[in-house]
């Protein structure tokens, strides 16, 4: 009988690739997603039957116990960068997860792995982390024995992050910079999935927390630099005023794709790195791949190809 896995999320940036590594370890993946048609897509990596795409209502408490039923492993993936609705980052982030991890307990599913964010606490100023701390208070009291994965910001082919400023640098005559001095510390999508793997077939993470994050640890404004490099784009950096960017911040908190929003704002008042003393990639067996090495290969859209003087 094939093992099966219940992930939540399974067609989103990251959840494709857990999706992908689970079908080929052949496991029975049954992804819960709002837009069933991208199931599809997925489906080339399996045979007839293997994925089974499921549209619940991850409000419902009856619905999440049916898509997690007589499963072996369970991943919850869902997440929002910015509120298009007050309290949805509380019931995306810190609700859902409790919900999930209760299902999973009563269904006795063998392995809960769940992504959560590095910053994650009840003490930030941001709403997000704040609501992803409680999701994680939440999965613990329901399923003590859930593996919790905090990536830094994710890169890859079609992230959001290099993507976005590859874009700006194509349009804009310079590159803004906001808080600039924050550092980071990206993490490639594929070692992000790769972790979640190895959280479910490891004897040794059960009830643990890992930070995730890349090789390289530098301020804003030097990977704004790379992505620069990369496309070949020569545009001076512009380190906006505050004022300026909080008032930008504020018109975001009202468009329905927003640049940035005063929640962003704030997490960037704080580094995005793993945390001293922290369980990492290298924990899980992971080499964490370097954004020089990766974006380069799709950020190439992006690039400016200069004319070979004659």
């Amino acid at each position: 009988m094939r093992k099966v896995a219940t992930v939540f999320g399974g067609t989103g940036f990251i959840g494709s690739q857990v999706t992908q590594r689970l079908l080929h370890l052949d496991y029975v993946v049954r992804v819960v997603t709002r837009d069933p048609d991208k199931v599809r897509a997925l489906a080339t990596d399996g045979v007839p039957g293997q994925i089974v795409p499921l549209v619940p209502d991850i409000t419902s408490e009856a619905d999440i116990t049916r898509a997690v039923a007589g499963a072996d492993a369970v991943v919850s993936l869902i997440g929002l960068l910015y509120e298009k609705r007050p309290g949805a980052f509380a019931r995306t982030h810190t609700e859902l997860p409790g919900l999930i991890a209760r299902a999973a307990r009563l269904a006795k599913v063998r392995r809960l792995t769940h992504i959560s964010a590095i910053g994650a606490s009840p003490e930030s100023p941001s709403l997000y982390a704040r609501t992803k701390a409680g999701g994680e208070a939440l999965l613990r009291e329901h399923f003590p024995a859930a593996t919790i994965l905090r990536p830094s910001i994710v890169f890859g082919p079609g992230d959001g992050f290099f993507n976005r400023f590859a874009q700006l640098a194509r349009l804009l005559p310079f590159m803004p910079v906001v808080r600039g001095d924050t550092r980071l510390q990206p993490v490639y999508v594929g070692d992000v999935a790769d972790a979640v793997i190895a959280t479910l077939t490891r004897d040794d993470t059960p009830g643990r927390l890992y930070e995730l994050g890349g090789p390289r640890i530098a301020p804003f404004r030097d990977w704004l630099r790379l992505v620069l490099e990369v496309t070949g784009r020569r545009r001076r950096l512009v380190e906006l005023p505050d004022g300026l960017v909080a008032l930008q911040a504020r018109i975001g908190d009202h468009l329905p794709n927003p640049p940035l929003t005063t929640d962003q704002l704030r997490m960037l008042s704080r580094d995005n790195v793993v945390s001293e003393g922290a369980l990492t990639l290298a924990d899980l067996g992971i080499t964490p791949a370097a954004a020089e090495a990766i974006i380069p290969g799709y950020l190439n859209l992006y690039r400016h190809h200069r004319p070979i003087n004659q």
